[in-house]
């Protein structure tokens, strides 16, 4: 019955006329050009079934598709042509509310479609996939339950920055606050965001939302040279965080978030919702009890970034403060490529695929070494491809070495196999996730995805007196939990910090060019006064850390 419910609600989801369909898939969410050949179809769907469910659904045409969905699970899949009717983009994104986390859907083109003719045979391929994706039963029983939350508490909660993420971010915080604010210095999200909470107040400077006593939670969904300021701002005015990853643009910013949330007692939590899936924590808890042996190595695979250009310059578009967009970071001439989406293949603005993306995979590498309060002790990186002049400055292909205080080593590669959203571009190629390396064997865990040299590892359960790791199976349900229970969140301040500070590190590398030795108790580069000069980006006026 439940595979028939589902099969019946997708498919009515296809059945709506292509034409009629508004573009809002995250990454165009972002894009302020219109897409005119994209469009996203959405459903929720809520089961009682915490094991992942397979099903097929039809689309406009009888496209096949495979998706593992998890209990009240948000679909979205993009990069329709509509000349064609073939999907152009082969991978959906999910988010899963129930884990917090991404999870991918394959399409399947109609040519390449298995042939699925009786229920027999979909319900046998059904569960045979189910079953290969599920996590290990002993893992699963010993979850706990999420307490529901009471209908009189729902703090009042403010969005800044309005684009694909942040509203995707706060449409998770509506699910146990209430979006009374929504600001953004571009006119065309505030009205993105307004559609979705046509009651929250629309202001444009964050700093009034931070006046504002009613207001307990900001979600920072801004651009990355702004998680700092915004951030600092709202733990100073009294109020809980959720800021997107990566947290800070420098190792100076993070030391200070770090030092506010202690002194202020606020809550923050970084976006790295990773660390709320449970395919990670696993990995994480294995490794960290030895099921692999002595640990030796860990390779991180990141995808590769975008190498465009060169771009001109343009007017900043109607509605648009250019300005205070920029805010900290130097003052330039408009470039479309540099704002929304693409802002982060910018030195000036980001680190490319090494701090977005990095800032999960490393995140993941650093918890399962139980180095997440620490870090490396040396790092040496080198681009593989040059960047266009006048184009993305943010190197898009690379490899990063770093070394241990403990002697484990660490890579951390770029992949041309996954687009920089993640997306497959080349199936049989390198795909995007964490293999932690040791002495009796390996263990590989991507978003949807957990794999070991020997399926024993997977299946033996840990013992009564095993290291287990911080429980979150919500990345922002445990944000609204630690608001309430007034204990740290679990990817707080000085984790994100930290797993923030190995991208930057890698980034530092990668521009001079050279090996550095880096001390993870100062934070510092060992004897280094160049590098050191990049731990911290001089501000432009009126901005500064304590401006705000």
């Amino acid at each position: 019955m439940l595979a028939s419910s589902l099969w019946h609600r997708s498919a009515l989801v296809g059945a709506a006329d292509s034409d009629g369909w508004q573009c809002q898939c995250a990454w165009h969410a972002w894009n302020p050009n219109p897409c005119s050949m994209c469009q996203t179809f959405s459903d929720r769907l809520s089961t009682t079934d915490l094991s992942p469910i397979l099903f097929l659904a039809t689309i406009t045409g009888a496209t096949p598709f495979f998706i593992t969905t998890i209990s009240s699970v948000s679909f979205e899949f993009t990069r329709w042509d509509r000349r064609s009717m073939v999907p152009t983009l082969t991978n959906a994104l999910l988010r899963s509310h129930a884990y917090g986390s991404l999870y991918q859907a394959t399409f399947l083109p109609n040519s390449k479609a298995p042939p699925m003719t009786t229920r027999r045979s979909f319900l046998k391929t059904a569960a045979a996939t189910a079953a290969s994706c599920s996590l290990p039963r002993w893992f699963l029983d010993e979850q706990s339950v999420a307490a529901p939350i009471e209908a009189g508490d729902r703090p009042a909660v403010a969005l800044v920055g309005c684009g694909g993420m942040g509203r995707g971010d706060a449409r998770s915080a509506a699910r146990f606050g209430r979006i009374v604010a929504v600001c953004d210095v571009d006119d065309r999200q505030i009205g993105e965001a307004k559609k979705l909470w046509p009651d929250a107040d629309a202001v444009k400077d964050f700093r009034r939302v931070m006046d504002r006593k009613d207001i307990q939670i900001v979600v920072c969904g801004t651009v990355d040279h702004w998680h700092t300021l915004v951030s600092l701002a709202a733990l100073r005015s009294g109020k809980d965080v959720y800021c997107e990853k990566p947290l800070t643009l420098t190792v100076e910013e993070g030391q200070h978030l770090v030092r506010a949330v202690r002194d202020t007692k606020q809550i923050l939590q970084t976006g790295s919702q990773q660390r709320s899936d449970r395919n990670f924590r696993l990995a994480c808890e294995l490794v960290r009890n030895g099921r692999i042996g002595k640990i030796s190595h860990v390779s991180v695979w990141l995808p590769h970034g975008r190498r465009e250009g060169p771009f001109r310059t343009a007017v900043s578009p109607d509605g648009f403060d250019w300005n205070f967009w920029q805010g900290p970071t130097p003052q330039v001439d408009y470039v479309p490529e540099r704002t929304h989406v693409t802002f982060r293949y910018w030195w000036d603005y980001s680190g490319g695929t090494m701090t977005d993306w990095g800032a999960h995979h490393n995140d993941i590498a650093l918890w399962g070494l139980g180095l997440e309060r620490s870090g490396p002790v040396a790092v040496e990186a080198k681009p593989l491809v040059e960047m266009i002049p006048g184009g993305f400055t943010a190197f898009s292909e690379y490899s990063v070495q770093y070394t241990y205080a403990n002697g484990v080593t660490h890579s951390c590669h770029s992949t041309t196999a996954n687009a920089w959203n993640g997306s497959v571009l080349d199936p049989k190629g390198q795909q995007h996730g964490v293999k932690f390396e040791g002495s009796d064997g390996w263990i590989w865990v991507t978003r949807g995805n957990i794999a070991a040299s020997d399926p024993e590892f997977l299946t033996t359960p840990l013992p009564s007196d095993a290291v287990r790791l911080y429980e979150s199976h919500d990345h922002m349900g445990n944000l609204f939990d630690c608001v309430k229970s007034r204990q740290a969140p679990v990817c707080e301040a000085e984790i994100g910090h930290r797993s923030a500070t190995v991208c930057h590190l890698g980034v530092i590398s990668l521009r001079l060019g050279r090996k550095l030795q880096w001390d993870p108790d100062t934070e510092r580069f060992r004897g280094d006064d160049e590098a050191n000069h990049w731990l911290r980006r001089e501000m432009r006026q009126p901005w500064s850390l304590n401006s705000v």
